[in-house]
């Protein structure tokens, strides 16, 4: 069990995925940078968190929803949460742009319903992640991988904090080019460095 002042952001667990260093960034370094793809996405989650709570036939509709889970370790807030007449819980998280090819998305979404099945005493199978581009929802089942995956991704995260320390660049286009904290991580510039030292390092040995 977590105390309350060792709990993570749930973000941090799609930093994590999409990035270690993104994350170290984020989470360790406290530093943060905005472009296109952060702003769209703030102005989508503004939009679900900010409407008001809705009742309609057999559901109930809460919005920016608190949650936590001590056992995890883990802390954030759900877009939108539906309490269905029929005992049923979801959660649904709304996302900019379509379906990627990794799993951060659902990780994330997983940990809201683990956080909300651990504060309600319930078991929840399965929510929703709701892309902008495709204008519909997309189910994302809670199995058992999904689960552990959660749980290892934050084992590692407060691994990452406990040390203080920040992974070395990796530059990999179709990632660090989208990503806001290009500037601040300046992954090619780091890349040459290595380079270049293991350049040198193999010039001394080949004089040996």
């Amino acid at each position: 069990m977590h105390d309350e002042e060792q709990l993570i952001a749930i973000s941090a667990l799609q930093h994590w995925l999409y990035c270690p260093r993104q994350c170290a960034l984020i989470h360790v370094e406290q530093a943060w940078a905005e472009n296109k793809f952060t702003a769209e996405g703030k102005v989508m989650h503004a939009r679900a968190h900010d409407g008001p709570d809705e009742s309609r036939p057999g559901i109930r509709i809460t919005r920016g929803m608190p949650v936590r889970s001590l056992r995890i370790g883990i802390t954030g807030q759900c877009d939108v949460v539906e309490f269905h007449a029929d005992g049923r819980v979801v959660a649904v998280e709304y996302k900019r742009g379509r379906p990627k090819s990794h799993r951060a998305d659902e990780v994330q979404l997983c940990a809201q319903a683990l956080c909300l099945e651990e504060m309600l005493g319930i078991a929840i199978p399965a929510g929703f992640l709701f892309y902008g581009e495709r204008h519909r929802r997309t189910e994302v089942l809670f199995d058992a991988e999904l689960r552990a995956l959660v749980e290892e991704t934050s084992t590692s995260i407060h691994g990452l904090i406990e040390e203080g320390r920040t992974p070395l660049a990796d530059y990999e286009p179709r990632r660090c080019d989208a990503c806001s904290l290009i500037d601040l991580c300046q992954p090619m510039s780091l890349r040459f460095k290595r380079g270049a030292a293991a350049w040198f390092q193999a010039s001394l040995k080949s004089k040996d």
